[in-house]
């Protein structure tokens, strides 16, 4: 008789089970919650349903799905300021999501939405139907709303729905020569966007520390740098966060994103944590604009090898020494797990030092290697990037332009 412990299928699920109990058991680390609002009519569904019906000088407005960014953008160019200014505040939510629109009417219109956002959240903190715990949950959400309408915030998307999605813009991303953007990991929504404690663990605090860094490392390049939280992150580290269902969905905003930046402006990615699935997940379909890919305290990037990857980007990848994400399995079984491990040799990432950060949320902390790191990787001063190992392998042929297919 044979033994089943000898078989193919049992491995495959004694896999699916290491992977299952490792998530599991990381998830009760105090992860916060998100609500999940699956199939209901969204305010900012709601506003492009809006725009589709209306109308300007007598005109139909285009339709924004099936119209290209490029397409929109020479629709708003036809427009003068007054017209503009008009549908930013008839369709706030509409607009200031829209890919295509110019970023200045979008902060503009962004911002409208979020006062009107903040208004609800206040009737709800005196709405004696609430329990006391959703009064407080509405009372947050109404001071981050009051703080991302504040004088120099530039947020470029926003919608309120469920856990909230948003994205927020730090230099001039109208003139910039490189954008860098963030992609953040596993519960990030609008009350996590931004901490006063421990800042450089969330999307904006990672933004502000790379856009003064960039700045720091060559003032006379014209940088932007966006916190994109812009996409539903998984909520802890359950399920949600050991496939790639909530990477895919991102990654074609994300990719809708890259498309639709102002000028010709050379784009990084900077993808933390789950990011780096994101990250993964689009980098096949990235423009060519997007020159530079790293990936920090990544569980995988759904792929065996950077050559998988299929893009023109370099990709890079740097791991704390005392991060948890390097116990989680890496590799890939009927959807769950992310793949190979990023920094292993086989993988084909440039490894770069990431000294000076602590844990899994220290990459971004001012005075780190993997800070600094990125911030030449922003600015296109390979030359200086800190490789992990002495052999300083990782700048290896970085003399030409990024070869294709490869890091």
């Amino acid at each position: 008789m044979t033994s089943f412990d000898s078989t193919p299928q049992l491995n495959v699920w004694r896999m699916l089970l290491a992977l299952a109990v490792v998530f599991v058991m990381l998830g009760t680390t105090g992860w916060t919650a998100v609500r999940n609002h699956r199939g209901a009519a969204t305010p900012l569904a709601t506003s492009l349903a809006a725009w589709e019906r209306g109308h300007l000088g007598g005109h139909r407005l285009p339709d924004p799905h099936a119209t290209t960014p490029a397409r929109l953008a020479r629709f708003f160019a036809s427009l003068d300021a007054r017209q503009r200014t008009r549908l930013a505040a008839r369709y706030p939510l509409a607009v200031g999501n829209m890919n295509g629109a110019p970023v200045g009417l979008r902060y503009r219109a962004n911002r409208i939405a979020l006062d009107q956002a903040r208004e609800v959240e206040r009737k709800r903190m005196r709405d004696k139907r609430l329990s006391p715990a959703g009064r407080h949950d509405a009372g947050r959400r109404m001071h981050r709303y009051e703080a991302l309408t504040g004088k120099k915030r530039r947020v470029l998307a926003f919608d309120p729905m469920g856990s909230g999605r948003v994205a927020e813009v730090f230099g001039d991303l109208g003139r910039a020569d490189r954008v860098s953007v963030v992609v953040p990991g596993v519960d990030t929504d609008l009350l996590t966007f931004q901490r006063t404690r421990r800042k450089y663990t969330a999307p904006v605090g990672m933004a502000v520390a790379l856009y003064r860094a960039e700045r720091e490392a060559s003032p006379g390049t014209r940088t932007a740098v966006i916190a994109w939280a812009d996409y539903t992150a998984p909520s802890g580290l359950g399920m949600d966060a050991a496939t790639g269902i909530r990477a895919e969905e991102g990654a074609v905003r994300l990719g809708a994103l890259v498309r639709a930046l102002p000028g010709r402006s050379r784009v990084a990615l900077y993808c933390h944590s789950y990011g780096s699935v994101v990250c993964g997940v689009a980098a096949r379909a990235l423009p060519a604009r997007v020159t530079d890919i790293a990936v920090a305290g990544s569980p995988g990037m759904r792929v065996e090898r950077a050559a998988q990857l299929r893009t023109t980007a370099r990709v890079w990848a740097v791991r704390d020494s005392d991060d948890w994400i390097e116990d989680v399995p890496h590799l890939e079984v009927g959807g769950l797990g992310h793949g190979a491990d990023p920094m292993s040799a086989e993988f084909g990432a440039r490894v770069l030092s990431a000294r000076g950060a602590e844990g899994h949320t220290g990459y971004f902390e001012p005075g780190t290697d993997s800070l600094r790191n990125f911030a030449e990787i922003g600015i296109g001063a390979y030359h200086a990037v800190r490789c992990a190992h002495r052999d300083d392998v990782c700048r290896k042929g970085l003399s030409g332009p990024a070869e294709v297919g490869r890091a």
